[in-house]
């Protein structure tokens, strides 16, 4: 995992699957290459917990996940997260995230400034 420098949010891996220009244009400013990037598995349960996936959708994206690392829950991300969620009003899954690229010191890549000002706000 060493050469991993970016954790991926939901909405950016869903930007990647319809090649959207606002990821598309993330992706080549930041030169990203899949071994450079990971997500949290609670990304992966948003994607694939999506009601009405299809099964075509279902394999393309367990085909692109593979792709990156993924980074289970830790005790230090469930008490950052924990942190996060009483200094500030965000979701649950977003502290995950939030709390997942912290712990392991990479950018957050995600189309959500909210979430991304949590994320540069904790450093």
């Amino acid at each position: 995992m060493s050469g991993v420098k970016f954790l991926l949010d939901t909405n950016v891996i869903l930007g990647m699957l319809k090649s959207t220009p606002e990821v598309m244009s993330l992706v080549v400013e930041n030169d990203l290459m899949a071994n450079q990037c990971a997500f949290s598995i609670i990304t992966r349960m948003e994607l694939l917990g999506y009601p009405g996936i299809t099964n075509s959708e279902d394999a393309l994206i367990r085909q692109r996940l593979e792709k990156f690392t993924c980074i289970a829950i830790t005790p230090e991300i469930e008490n950052l997260a924990i942190d996060l969620r009483r200094a500030r009003r965000i979701k649950l899954p977003d502290a995950l995230i939030a709390a997942t690229a912290i712990s392991q010191g990479w950018e957050l890549l995600t189309l959500d400034q909210g979430l991304k000002s949590v994320v540069f706000g904790a450093h």
